[in-house]
Parts: structure tokens; C-alpha cells; sequence
């Protein structure tokens, strides 16, 4: 129990504090009743009260010097035309809160809030649970009919929350909901993992900032990230739509228009108006994958729309306005690029306040269990057929998939491959360890293919471990360091095209290098740009 002062703090009820005469002894009256309970000990009383009601707070004053002469009784002057005003009222409190000097360490608050009309109630509410008046609330109430006593109840309310065990259990109920929701009601049983998902989720909660996943490919960025937006759906904290965009597969103008929309004619082939993802997004949740991919114009645009809610739709001269909570997702070191001058630093900053990175499936293999029964529920779900392994073939696929030096390049969607073909094959729905031992040699076989083994191939390959290039084949690399290294050392597309192409542009009589080498880049994701930035790395890295 403090044996601080305690204060109290509340408003003049001009209905229920306004009796005369003698019987008023015999009324309930909130603010005096409040000093006729002996196991309440009030130091000090600060009366918030208006002008125009003097003769009230004059005689409220003087009857609580009769029941409770050791309490202080301040008269604080506050004034508001309308008390259902919310503007008003709320206004008028808020300003006494900033003007009042609370000291917490040698006093104890308490604001009551049985008198004033409802907004002030709940203004005084709103105040003490943002902290702007340092206190519980307490709450007066009138006698029963069979107490013919006006002193009447009080109770006194603390609005921190985790104080009360039912209320916590309840929120504790609630989180581990929605961390299971997150996880796709998957029993993870890493750790780290688990602690990562319980923090998404308490920041998703709250915050409409910019989150930002990194991770390998197939980590489960995408899911998450639409996992997150569900969530928020649930709780009434978005209305609009999930938008997702995988920005590695937009490009140049093309890029400008899916996000930021165009007018009707800004461009060749502009034959209508599109209004883009971002506006599409209004209200709603934008994820944008692979948002290294990016380029510097789409960067500034981005950003203006994230600080200033509007940007500017491609050959319009109006902005249109978007208000959207972004999820980016990339599997670049953001930093790195930009230090390359590849990614804007004020973008990264704005978008670098809630980063969370999510661990391959090799950094998870205790989990590797509850995902595959996953993954077979989803199969079952999409399929309608129940497929199960047989102890034999469980074991030994749990066997191959834990084994620290099992490779899982594709992480989660290597996982979910490799259940599909093992569910469509099984025979009768039984994964037996024959069907297991063929799968675990198609899945090395691919990983070999991805990452050569042997150092000599790996030295010879300059795309090797770039992430944007392991799923082509060796062959596919190894041609197209070639034409990058020409690139790099060309003047234009044309130049670097005449070059590639000089024998077979002898046997035609129609010729267009350009179109060709644009055309091959673009199976690879690259255009003209990239291809020129890339072969200059490679010249650096191999002088003549």
C-alpha cells in the first residue's frame, strides 16, 4: 500500500454535485461522497470547474471542509462552451494535463470520472491511458436502496492492463494466435524462429510502417508477408486490398506504370488509363518482392509515395493520392547496394525501421519435420487425396532432409517440390522408401546442377552464387558471362550485337543485332543497363 499523498482530480458534476439545503446531506453526491469512505484518505482535491458555476463549487468546496477538513481543495478554472464537444472538451483538458505539475515520485494520482458529461469522461479516459495524467481512474457510484447511506461505493481502476491476470492470460491467448496464424498453425520448434515470428507480430499489430523481410529465395517472404495482411484484416486494421508485385520481373516504363498507373496516351500503346498498384493498394497492404530489383527513377517515386501519401501517375499533370502500409522483400544485401549506387540510401532508410530476416530451411532443420506434415495437409487441401509415408519412408526422408550437409538451395519451395512429386507418385497414398530414395536423387541431382561441386567449375563460372542466376543451368551461366563481358566493353547494344552476331549477320539479309541480344538479356531479367554494369564487373575482376 503507497503512503504517498494521494490526489484526486476531477470535474464539478453540475447535475449529480448540484443540491441545496439541508436535505442535500441526504443526496449521493460524486465529488463530495468521495471524502465520506474512511478507507480513502485524500490529501488533495483539484476541482476543474467553469465559471458560470461558482455558487456550485463554492458550496461542493466548503461541504467537502466539513466531512474531510485535512483535504486541500484547489479550484482549477477550466473553460469549454459545449461540454459535448469532443474537440472542445478534450482541447481544454489536454492543455490543463501539459500546464499541470504532477510529481510521481512524491505523490499518488488518482481522476474521476463519474462527473462531467460523457466526453468528458471519456477525454479524462483517453488522457490517463495515454499517460498524459499520470493516474488510475477511480469511479464513484450511488448507494444501494437498501443503504440509506449516501456515501456510496468507489472503485479504483488501473489502466495497466498486464496488472490484471485474466485480461493478460487473454492477451497471451491472443498473441500465441496469431504468432500460430503467422506460422500457418505450423509447430515450429526452432527457437530463434519462434522469436523472430512473436516479434512480426507484435510489431504488425501496432505499427503501419514499412517492414522490410529479407532472406534466400523460398524462404517464405511472400507467404508472410500475405500471412501478415490476413492478420491485419482480422483485426480491422487495414480495409483495402493485398497487393503483391515481384519487381524483378517489371522493367523501365513497364515498371512505372504497374506501380504508379499512366493517363491515356503518356506513352506508345497508353491506348486507356491505368490506375496501378499503389493505388490499388489504398487502404490496403503492398508487398513489393524483390524490391532490389528496382530501379533509381522507381526508387524516388516510391519514396515520395510512402512520405507524402501521393505520387504522380506517368503523363499526368495531377497527383493521385495512396495511403498504404508497404512490405518489401529481397534477398540482396540493400546495404551493399548501396554502396553500388544501385539502391537509394534515403529509401532504404524510410524502409529500414522494422527488418526482420527470415533463415533458410538448412538453419531450420528442426522444423523440417512440422513443415513436411504441412506440406501434405496442403497436398490433401488442394488435392482432395490423403497421401502418408510409411514408417520406412519417413525416417528415411527425415534422414536425408536433417543431414547437415543436405544442400536445400530452394528452401521451402525445394521442400514443397519434393512432397508434391512424392504425394503424386505414391502408390495407393503410400510414400514408401523406394519413392523416397528416387526423390532424394532427383533433388541432388538439381542441386548439383545449381552449384557445381568441384572448386575448378565454380572458379571457371563468374556468375556462380549470384542469386538471381541459380536456377539456370551451368551452360546458360557460362554463355551469358560471355555476352556481358562484350557488353561491358561495347559503346551501345547495337555495337556489342554487331559483335556477337558478326558470322551469322553475313548469312541474312534482314539484320537487327539489337533486337536479338535485348531478346536474350531479357530470358536472364537483364536489360542493356544491367548487362553494361555486370560485364564492367567482370572486366574488373579478370584485367587483361
Amino acid at each position: 500500500m503507497s503512503t504517498k499523498p494521494l490526489v484526486v482530480i476531477g470535474l464539478l458534476g453540475t447535475s449529480l454535485d448540484n443540491f441545496s439545503g439541508p436535505d442535500r446531506w441526504e443526496r449521493w453526491r460524486p465529488t463530495v461522497s468521495l471524502f465520506q469512505h474512511e478507507d480513502l484518505l485524500i490529501s488533495r482535491l483539484e476541482l476543474l470547474s467553469q465559471e458560470r458555476f461558482s455558487e456550485l463549487s463554492a458550496r461542493v468546496v466548503a461541504d467537502i471542509g466539513l466531512v474531510s477538513p485535512e483535504t486541500t481543495v484547489n479550484l482549477v478554472p477550466i473553460e469549454f462552451e459545449n461540454p459535448w464537444n469532443f474537440e472542445e472538451v478534450y482541447g481544454a483538458l489536454h492543455d490543463f494535463t501539459r500546464g499541470y505539475a504532477f510529481d510521481v515520485e512524491q505523490e499518488d494520482y488518482l481522476i474521476h470520472i463519474t462527473t462531467g458529461s460523457h466526453v468528458a469522461q471519456i477525454s479524462l479516459f483517453l488522457l490517463t491511458e495515454s499517460r498524459h495524467l499520470p493516474a488510475k481512474l477511480i469511479q464513484t457510484s450511488p448507494p444501494q436502496r437498501r443503504n440509506r447511506r449516501p456515501t456510496g461505493a468507489f472503485e479504483i481502476i488501473d489502466l495497466d492492463l498486464s496488472r490484471y491476470d485474466r485480461i493478460a492470460a487473454r492477451f497471451q491467448k491472443e498473441q500465441r494466435e496469431a504468432t500460430s496464424f503467422l506460422k500457418s498453425g505450423i509447430e515450429t520448434r526452432s527457437e530463434t524462429f519462434n522469436r523472430l515470428i512473436e516479434r512480426i507480430e507484435q510489431v504488425a499489430g501496432v505499427s503501419r510502417d514499412p517492414i522490410l523481410l529479407t532472406g534466400p529465395t523460398g524462404a517464405g517472404k511472400s507467404r508472410l508477408a500475405k500471412r501478415i495482411f490476413e492478420l491485419k484484416k482480422a483485426r480491422r486494421q487495414v480495409a483495402g486490398a493485398f497487393v503483391e508485385v515481384n519487381c524483378a520481373t517489371i522493367r523501365g516504363d513497364s515498371a512505372m506504370s504497374t506501380l504508379f498507373g499512366h493517363v491515356k496516351g503518356a506513352f506508345t500503346g497508353a491506348v486507356g488509363a491505368r490506375p496501378g498498384l499503389l493505388k490499388a493498394a489504398d487502404g490496403g497492404l503492398l508487398f513489393l518482392d524483390e524490391i532490389g530489383e528496382l530501379g533509381l527513377d522507381e526508387q524516388a517515386m516510391l519514396l515520395r509515395a510512402l512520405e507524402e501519401k501521393t505520387f504522380l501517375p506517368l503523363g499526368a499533370d495531377r497527383e493521385t493520392a495512396s495511403d498504404f502500409q508497404l512490405i518489401a522483400g529481397t534477398n540482396r544485401d540493400l546495404r551493399k547496394e548501396v554502396t553500388a549506387g544501385r539502391f537509394r540510401e534515403d529509401l532504404l532508410a524510410r524502409i529500414d525501421l522494422w527488418t526482420f530476416r527470415l533463415p533458410g530451411l538448412r538453419d531450420r532443420r528442426e522444423d523440417i519435420e512440422p513443415n513436411l506434415d504441412y506440406e501434405l495437409e496442403e497436398f490433401e487441401r488442394r488435392n482432395g487425396v490423403r497421401v502418408t509415408f510409411s514408417r520406412e519412408g519417413r525416417t528415411a526422408f527425415l534422414d536425408f532432409a536433417t543431414d547437415p550437409e543436405t544442400a536445400w538451395r530452394g528452401n521451402f519451395r525445394d521442400l514443397n517440390g519434393a512432397v508434391t512429386r512424392l504425394a503424386t507418385l505414391a502408390p495407393g497414398g503410400r510414400i514408401s522408401k523406394p519413392e523416397v530414395e528416387e526423390e532424394v536423387a532427383r533433388l541432388r541431382q538439381g542441386w548439383g546442377e545449381a552449384e557445381p561441386a568441384t572448386v575448378a567449375v565454380g572458379a571457371l563460372d563468374p556468375l556462380d552464387g549470384d542469386e538471381r542466376f541459380v536456377e539456370f543451368d551451368l551452360f546458360d551461366r557460362m554463355q551469358l558471362a560471355s555476352v556481358l563481358r562484350v557488353c561491358g566493353e561495347s559503346k551501345s547494344l547495337s555495337d556489342a550485337g554487331r559483335k556477337l552476331f558478326a558470322a551469322s549477320r553475313e548469312r541474312k539479309n534482314t539484320v537487327n543485332d539489337a533486337d536479338r541480344l535485348r531478346k536474350f538479356l531479357t530470358r536472364f531479367g537483364l536489360d542493356w543497363a544491367k548487362a553494361v554494369q555486370l560485364g564492367g564487373t567482370f572486366g574488373a575482376q579478370n584485367p587483361k
